[in-house]
């Protein structure tokens, strides 16, 4: 080992904090678009482990009350938009739809034109696996009552912390990945761009969202619908994407002081809907909706009508 100046030193520090230039080539593996969603996924009716004001139904269940539906080129996913509920009987009927692959290392893009809006929604798309949380969380899109960013957060056993200062344009809101602190709020980083979460997000037409995994870095990307900047294989899904011409990303998660392939195994893709909730209802009263959490769930239907997502296509590259 030769002697290093402090200088020097410094100067490889930063390094290690900024996102790598060089991006990595992939080919696209798994491409899902309107009835094909149904090939690659499957209705995972659950009780919701969040708590919420919801009932998450079969695959008859969600045909007979066509709470998904699919053409050539639109995958729908949503939640009943018609039923008063019993304050004492059963939740809002909605969708969590799995995966039935595992993903590994690589890029998944998704091309959303729609995201579910409203008070007291808890729409999100992300990744994990059993055993929880062993194997890690990776939350691409995830947000309540319409609140006005979007934040891509992680979740872990203890020993995975994030730097506080890190290339990426979003901005850091916790540093500490273990859900055992910070009441599980993970360590998440917010996307300062009024385009990136709900209304917003769906008069400009949606957009693109990428998460990409690798066993040094995750990071995840998004591009509005009218972003000039859309990498062209993002843009037309391409059978193969280079992330080198992607840009910062948004959310930068190094392996700085997190070794990815002790706290993050291969996932399972969740997209999920579910009402008020550990998260949605606790901050109810923050975003100027109406009643409680619960009691506007159950009696204003209506007020669901938007609370859907709208997928052009999900595509994973390895």
């Amino acid at each position: 080992m030769f002697p290093t100046s402090s200088s020097a030193v410094a100067a490889l520090l930063l390094a290690s904090l900024a996102s790598p230039v060089v991006g990595v080539s992939y080919v696209l593996t798994d491409s899902f678009v309107g009835s094909s969603f149904l090939n690659g996924f499957t209705y995972d009716a659950i009780s919701d482990p969040t708590g919420g004001r919801v009932v998450y139904v079969d695959a008859a269940t969600a045909a007979a009350q066509n709470l998904t539906y699919a053409s050539s080129d639109s995958f729908i996913v949503r939640a009943d938009h018609t039923t008063v509920l019993s304050a004492s009987g059963p939740g809002r009927n909605s969708i969590r739809l799995k995966s039935t692959k595992t993903y590994s290392n690589g890029v998944t893009v998704f091309n959303i034109r729609h995201m579910p809006q409203g008070c007291g929604t808890w729409p999100a798309v992300w990744s994990f696996a059993d055993p929880w949380p062993g194997t890690g969380e990776i939350d691409i899109l995830e947000g309540v009552n319409d609140q006005a960013y979007n934040q891509a957060t992680l979740h872990t056993s203890p020993g995975c912390t994030m730097p506080a200062s890190r290339d990426e344009t979003g901005v850091p809101l916790q540093n500490d990945c273990d859900t055992a602190v910070n009441d599980n709020a993970g360590c998440g980083v917010q996307l300062q761009n009024t385009a990136s979460y709900g209304p917003p997000f769906n008069a400009n037409g949606g957009g693109w969202y990428a998460v990409e995994k690798t066993d040094t870095y995750i990071k995840v990307f998004f591009w509005a619908r009218n972003d000039a900047s859309v990498p062209v294989g993002v843009r037309d899904g391409n059978g193969d994407v280079d992330t080198a011409n992607w840009g910062t990303p948004f959310a930068y998660f190094p392996n700085t002081s997190c070794a990815i392939p002790q706290f993050f195994g291969a996932h399972n893709i969740i997209i999920n809907l579910t009402f008020c909730g550990a998260w949605a209802g606790a901050v109810y009263g923050d975003f100027n909706c109406p009643s409680t959490c619960i009691d506007y769930v159950n009696n204003n239907p209506a007020a669901f009508a938007d609370a859907y997502f709208d997928f052009a296509w999900i595509k994973h590259y390895s």
